[in-house]
């Protein structure tokens, strides 16, 4: 069995209540809901980051010019 820690956090009434709803709703306890959901969120959180550094380095590699490679390029045994 893998080993958890025990942590406290200070939740608004509303967000409570709705913890509570859709812990109910899934037939799940509270802690199996935030848990999904700090989950969820740390992983969608890991593909921006993903995305944000791939955006980075389209930007710089546009930025660059590029010579015609076609230019001085042997032709003659192309098929």
């Amino acid at each position: 069995m893998q080993s958890s820690i025990t942590t406290s956090i200070r939740l608004s009434p509303r967000l409570r209540k709705a913890l509570e709803l859709r812990a109910k709703r899934e037939g799940r306890g509270k802690n199996w809901v935030i848990s999904q959901a700090l989950e969820s969120y740390l992983e969608s959180s890991d593909v921006d980051e993903l995305a944000a550094e791939a955006r980075r380095q389209s930007i710089l590699a546009s930025s660059r010019s590029t010579e015609d490679w076609t230019v001085g390029a042997d032709w003659e045994d192309w098929k």
